[in-house]
Protein backbone atom coordinates (compact mmCIF):
# COMPACT_ATOMS: atom_id res chain seq x y z
CA UNK A 1 0.00 0.00 0.00
CA UNK A 2 2.00 3.61 -1.04
CA UNK A 3 1.55 6.02 1.79
CA UNK A 4 2.39 9.70 1.99
CA UNK A 5 5.21 10.89 4.06
CA UNK A 6 4.23 13.81 6.58
CA UNK A 7 6.33 16.53 7.44
CA UNK A 8 9.19 16.24 10.14
CA UNK A 9 8.74 15.33 13.79
CA UNK A 10 10.48 18.30 15.60
CA UNK A 11 13.14 16.69 17.75
CA UNK A 12 12.25 19.44 20.43
CA UNK A 13 10.28 16.94 22.52
CA UNK A 14 10.69 13.20 23.48
CA UNK A 15 6.96 12.64 23.62
CA UNK A 16 4.69 12.30 20.48
CA UNK A 17 1.99 13.15 22.89
CA UNK A 18 2.01 14.87 26.24
CA UNK A 19 -1.19 14.72 28.71
CA UNK A 20 -1.32 16.54 31.06
CA UNK A 21 -4.05 16.43 34.18
CA UNK A 22 -7.16 16.30 31.14
CA UNK A 23 -10.43 16.72 32.67
CA UNK A 24 -13.43 16.84 30.93
CA UNK A 25 -16.50 17.85 32.29
CA UNK A 26 -20.00 17.83 30.85
CA UNK A 27 -23.41 19.45 33.07
CA UNK A 28 -25.91 17.02 33.55
CA UNK A 29 -28.64 20.00 32.37
CA UNK A 30 -28.14 19.39 29.41
CA UNK A 31 -27.40 16.44 28.66
CA UNK A 32 -31.12 15.22 29.23
CA UNK A 33 -33.60 15.47 27.05
CA UNK A 34 -35.49 18.99 28.10
CA UNK A 35 -39.24 18.66 29.19
CA UNK A 36 -41.18 20.55 31.61
CA UNK A 37 -41.61 17.71 34.29
CA UNK A 38 -37.87 17.19 34.15
CA UNK A 39 -36.76 21.21 33.76
CA UNK A 40 -39.22 21.18 37.24
CA UNK A 41 -37.11 18.04 38.76
CA UNK A 42 -33.54 19.78 37.81
CA UNK A 43 -34.89 23.01 39.31
CA UNK A 44 -36.15 21.57 42.80
CA UNK A 45 -32.79 18.93 42.52
CA UNK A 46 -29.19 19.90 43.66
CA UNK A 47 -28.20 17.10 41.30
CA UNK A 48 -28.75 18.88 38.27
CA UNK A 49 -26.15 21.29 38.60
CA UNK A 50 -23.55 18.60 39.50
CA UNK A 51 -21.11 18.00 37.10
CA UNK A 52 -20.26 15.01 35.04
CA UNK A 53 -16.64 14.48 34.60
CA UNK A 54 -16.21 12.30 31.67
CA UNK A 55 -12.50 12.03 32.51
CA UNK A 56 -10.50 13.34 35.50
CA UNK A 57 -6.86 14.04 36.20
CA UNK A 58 -5.63 11.62 33.04
CA UNK A 59 -1.94 12.16 32.17
CA UNK A 60 0.44 9.74 30.10
CA UNK A 61 3.06 10.43 27.57
CA UNK A 62 3.05 8.22 24.44
CA UNK A 63 6.74 8.35 22.68
CA UNK A 64 7.07 7.42 19.24
CA UNK A 65 7.30 3.71 18.90
CA UNK A 66 4.99 3.23 21.11
CA UNK A 67 1.59 1.18 21.22
CA UNK A 68 -0.32 2.36 24.03
CA UNK A 69 -4.26 0.38 24.64
CA UNK A 70 -6.66 2.23 26.33
CA UNK A 71 -8.88 -0.52 28.20
CA UNK A 72 -11.85 -0.35 30.29
CA UNK A 73 -15.26 -1.04 30.80
CA UNK A 74 -18.42 0.63 28.86
CA UNK A 75 -18.78 4.35 29.78
CA UNK A 76 -15.37 4.58 30.99
CA UNK A 77 -14.38 7.33 29.23
CA UNK A 78 -12.17 5.66 26.36
CA UNK A 79 -13.72 7.15 23.42
CA UNK A 80 -13.48 10.88 24.97
CA UNK A 81 -10.02 10.26 25.55
CA UNK A 82 -9.32 9.69 21.67
CA UNK A 83 -11.51 12.71 20.88
CA UNK A 84 -9.34 15.13 22.92
CA UNK A 85 -6.06 13.80 21.62
CA UNK A 86 -7.75 13.94 18.52
CA UNK A 87 -8.88 17.92 18.90
CA UNK A 88 -12.46 17.08 18.51
CA UNK A 89 -13.27 17.90 21.91
CA UNK A 90 -11.27 20.62 24.25
CA UNK A 91 -10.74 19.27 27.58
CA UNK A 92 -12.29 21.51 30.31
CA UNK A 93 -9.01 21.33 31.99
CA UNK A 94 -5.39 20.09 31.79
CA UNK A 95 -4.26 20.39 28.64
CA UNK A 96 -2.71 18.14 25.46
CA UNK A 97 0.57 18.55 23.60
CA UNK A 98 0.88 16.78 20.08
CA UNK A 99 4.38 16.74 18.54
CA UNK A 100 3.54 15.18 14.82
CA UNK A 101 0.94 14.59 12.46
CA UNK A 102 -2.06 12.36 13.53
CA UNK A 103 -4.43 10.59 11.34
CA UNK A 104 -7.46 9.20 13.56
CA UNK A 105 -10.40 7.40 12.29
CA UNK A 106 -12.23 9.90 14.54
CA UNK A 107 -11.85 12.79 12.51
CA UNK A 108 -12.21 10.78 9.28
CA UNK A 109 -15.62 9.52 10.37
CA UNK A 110 -16.84 13.06 11.16
CA UNK A 111 -16.10 14.19 8.02
CA UNK A 112 -17.26 11.53 5.64
CA UNK A 113 -20.49 12.78 3.03
CA UNK A 114 -22.89 10.38 3.31
CA UNK A 115 -24.08 11.25 -0.13
CA UNK A 116 -20.97 10.79 -1.70
CA UNK A 117 -19.40 7.66 -2.83
CA UNK A 118 -16.34 6.00 -0.94
CA UNK A 119 -14.47 7.31 -3.86
CA UNK A 120 -15.28 10.56 -3.30
CA UNK A 121 -14.83 10.57 0.31
CA UNK A 122 -11.40 9.38 -0.11
CA UNK A 123 -10.83 12.94 -2.16
CA UNK A 124 -12.93 14.70 0.17
CA UNK A 125 -10.75 13.13 3.42
CA UNK A 126 -7.64 13.79 1.56
CA UNK A 127 -9.17 17.53 1.99
CA UNK A 128 -9.88 17.44 5.43
CA UNK A 129 -6.49 16.33 6.40
CA UNK A 130 -5.07 18.98 4.29
CA UNK A 131 -3.26 17.14 1.86
CA UNK A 132 -2.65 18.38 -1.58
CA UNK A 133 -5.08 16.89 -4.27
CA UNK A 134 -2.55 15.70 -6.74
CA UNK A 135 -0.78 13.77 -3.71
CA UNK A 136 -4.50 12.53 -2.30
CA UNK A 137 -5.26 11.59 -6.32
CA UNK A 138 -1.72 9.54 -7.00
CA UNK A 139 -2.85 7.21 -3.54
CA UNK A 140 -6.31 6.42 -4.41
CA UNK A 141 -5.93 3.28 -6.08
CA UNK A 142 -3.58 1.99 -3.15
CA UNK A 143 -6.46 3.09 -0.55
CA UNK A 144 -9.23 1.47 -2.88
CA UNK A 145 -7.14 -1.42 -3.22
CA UNK A 146 -6.43 -2.04 0.57
CA UNK A 147 -10.33 -0.90 1.52
CA UNK A 148 -10.95 -4.15 -0.64
CA UNK A 149 -14.77 -2.86 -0.82
CA UNK A 150 -15.63 -3.96 -4.62
CA UNK A 151 -18.32 -2.37 -5.99
CA UNK A 152 -19.20 -0.61 -3.08
CA UNK A 153 -16.83 1.83 -3.15
CA UNK A 154 -18.48 3.69 -5.76
CA UNK A 155 -21.64 3.39 -3.83
CA UNK A 156 -23.00 6.35 -1.23
CA UNK A 157 -21.10 6.08 2.40
CA UNK A 158 -24.56 6.18 3.69
CA UNK A 159 -25.72 2.19 2.54
CA UNK A 160 -22.03 0.92 3.94
CA UNK A 161 -22.22 -0.75 7.11
CA UNK A 162 -20.05 -0.02 9.89
CA UNK A 163 -17.59 -2.39 9.21
CA UNK A 164 -17.28 -1.17 5.51
CA UNK A 165 -16.76 2.55 6.49
CA UNK A 166 -14.24 1.37 9.65
CA UNK A 167 -12.74 -0.68 6.61
CA UNK A 168 -12.71 2.85 4.11
CA UNK A 169 -11.54 5.14 7.16
CA UNK A 170 -8.96 2.35 8.23
CA UNK A 171 -7.04 2.27 4.49
CA UNK A 172 -7.34 6.09 4.38
CA UNK A 173 -6.26 7.09 7.74
CA UNK A 174 -2.96 5.07 7.23
CA UNK A 175 -2.39 5.97 3.68
CA UNK A 176 -0.73 9.42 5.00
CA UNK A 177 2.10 7.35 7.29
CA UNK A 178 0.54 9.29 10.68
CA UNK A 179 3.45 10.15 13.44
CA UNK A 180 0.09 9.34 15.76
CA UNK A 181 -2.25 7.42 14.54
CA UNK A 182 -5.90 6.58 16.99
CA UNK A 183 -7.93 4.07 16.84
CA UNK A 184 -11.19 3.30 18.20
CA UNK A 185 -12.28 -0.63 17.85
CA UNK A 186 -11.49 -0.75 14.33
CA UNK A 187 -9.80 -4.07 15.06
CA UNK A 188 -13.27 -5.86 16.05
CA UNK A 189 -14.57 -4.69 12.68
CA UNK A 190 -14.77 -6.73 9.30
CA UNK A 191 -14.49 -10.11 8.47
CA UNK A 192 -11.22 -11.94 9.86
CA UNK A 193 -9.05 -11.15 6.86
CA UNK A 194 -9.15 -7.52 7.06
CA UNK A 195 -9.06 -8.01 10.88
CA UNK A 196 -5.72 -9.64 10.36
CA UNK A 197 -4.88 -6.91 7.92
CA UNK A 198 -4.93 -4.33 10.10
CA UNK A 199 -2.99 -6.04 12.42
CA UNK A 200 -0.05 -6.18 10.40
CA UNK A 201 -0.44 -2.71 9.48
CA UNK A 202 -0.37 -1.20 13.56
CA UNK A 203 2.50 -3.67 13.83
CA UNK A 204 4.62 -1.87 10.81
CA UNK A 205 3.67 1.69 12.07
CA UNK A 206 4.95 0.82 15.71
CA UNK A 207 7.98 -0.72 14.29
CA UNK A 208 8.26 2.62 11.82
CA UNK A 209 8.47 4.56 15.36
CA UNK A 210 4.96 5.99 15.12
CA UNK A 211 2.85 6.25 18.23
CA UNK A 212 -0.60 4.41 18.13
CA UNK A 213 -3.23 4.96 20.80
CA UNK A 214 -5.67 2.17 20.41
CA UNK A 215 -8.98 1.31 22.05
CA UNK A 216 -9.85 -1.94 22.09
CA UNK A 217 -11.81 -4.75 23.87
CA UNK A 218 -9.41 -7.50 22.27
CA UNK A 219 -7.46 -8.53 25.52
CA UNK A 220 -5.31 -10.54 23.36
CA UNK A 221 -4.00 -7.77 20.92
CA UNK A 222 -3.34 -5.62 24.01
CA UNK A 223 -0.61 -8.75 25.56
CA UNK A 224 0.49 -9.85 22.30
CA UNK A 225 1.06 -6.15 20.27
CA UNK A 226 1.15 -3.38 22.79
CA UNK A 227 3.86 -2.05 24.45
CA UNK A 228 1.96 -0.19 27.30
CA UNK A 229 -1.38 -0.26 28.49
CA UNK A 230 -3.82 2.40 30.50
CA UNK A 231 -7.23 0.89 32.40
CA UNK A 232 -9.77 3.76 32.42
CA UNK A 233 -12.67 3.44 34.97
CA UNK A 234 -15.29 6.44 35.18
CA UNK A 235 -12.93 9.01 33.77
CA UNK A 236 -9.84 7.92 35.54
CA UNK A 237 -6.46 6.23 35.32
CA UNK A 238 -6.43 2.94 37.86
CA UNK A 239 -3.50 1.47 36.35
CA UNK A 240 -1.03 2.10 33.41
CA UNK A 241 1.77 0.25 32.78
CA UNK A 242 2.88 -3.34 31.72
CA UNK A 243 0.04 -4.79 29.19
CA UNK A 244 -0.35 -8.10 30.90
CA UNK A 245 -0.63 -6.57 34.24
CA UNK A 246 -3.18 -3.89 33.26
CA UNK A 247 -4.96 -6.84 31.52
CA UNK A 248 -5.07 -8.60 34.89
CA UNK A 249 -5.95 -5.87 36.93
CA UNK A 250 -9.09 -5.11 34.40
CA UNK A 251 -10.11 -8.53 34.77
CA UNK A 252 -9.95 -9.14 38.32
CA UNK A 253 -12.18 -5.70 38.73
CA UNK A 254 -14.56 -7.13 35.75
CA UNK A 255 -15.29 -10.42 37.88
CA UNK A 256 -15.42 -8.21 41.50
CA UNK A 257 -18.37 -5.87 39.60
CA UNK A 258 -20.19 -9.06 38.20
CA UNK A 259 -20.06 -10.82 41.37
CA UNK A 260 -20.75 -7.62 42.92
CA UNK A 261 -24.15 -6.95 40.83
CA UNK A 262 -24.93 -10.88 41.29
CA UNK A 263 -25.12 -10.56 44.49
CA UNK A 264 -27.23 -7.49 44.78
CA UNK A 265 -29.83 -8.84 42.66
CA UNK A 266 -29.92 -11.86 44.54
CA UNK A 267 -30.66 -9.60 47.64
CA UNK A 268 -33.25 -7.80 46.02
CA UNK A 269 -34.68 -10.72 45.48
CA UNK A 270 -35.40 -12.14 48.88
Amino acid sequence: MAIASPPPISASSPHAIDAMDIGVRYSLRFTKKTTFRNSLGQMLSRDADEPFWALRSVSFGLVHGESLAVIGPNGAGKSTLLQVLAGIILPSEGSVEVNGHVSSLLTLGAGFDQDLSGRDNILLAGAFMGLDDRLVRDLLPSIVDYADLGQFIDAPIKTYSSGMRARLGFAIATSVDPDILLLDEVLATGDAEFREKSRTRVIELVKAAKGIVLVTHDMAWVEEYCNRAMLLEKGRVIIEGDPSEVVRTHIERSKARKAERAAQLGSAAI
